[in-house]
């Protein structure tokens, strides 16, 4: 063995998501993540441009924690308890009787009880994923403005 590391010795090198080996730039890495998603979407998929223009304020819309309910386009923010502290449709926040509408007077996600049970082995379902780690958060920004631009393509028809 050798008496040193060389990283070019190295046929793959993993990513851990708590720090333990590297400290990220969280700002470029998320900037570099969202943009080659948005990238393969406008050049593969055809989606509208407008995909690609972010402003500083776009990235405030993401946080940790966020669960994409997608049979209506809405991203949530629960409690433990599974009722919803805040959500939006698309980038646009709901306001609390527009939640209200949506979850009911308690303001239950229906889908909580299953979460418990499943969410210790699989964070994806075809009703809702969870954007739980900081290589997800891009993609809470991108399923927003995916949502907008869904929204103005069928309001437009």
């Amino acid at each position: 063995m050798s008496d040193y590391f060389s990283l070019s010795n190295c046929d793959v090198i993993g990513f851990d998501l708590d720090h333990t080996l590297c400290r990220y730039h969280l700002k470029e890495t998320s900037r570099l993540i969202y943009e080659s998603f948005a990238r393969y979407l406008v050049e593969h998929k055809g989606y509208d441009k407008d995909l690609l223009n972010l402003t500083p304020a776009s990235w405030d819309f993401c946080f940790k924690g966020l669960v994409v309910d997608l049979e209506d386009g809405n991203l949530v923010k629960l409690a433990e308890d599974g009722t919803v502290l805040r959500a939006s449709h698309g980038t646009s926040d709901l306001s609390t009787d527009e939640i209200i509408k949506h979850y009911g007077p308690k303001k239950e996600w229906q889908h909580f009880y299953i979460c418990l049970v499943t969410f210790i082995f699989f964070n994806v379902h075809a009703k809702y994923y969870f954007y739980d780690n900081y290589f997800d958060l891009p993609g809470v920004l991108l399923c927003g403005k995916v949502v907008d631009m869904l929204h103005k393509v069928t309001a437009a028809l």
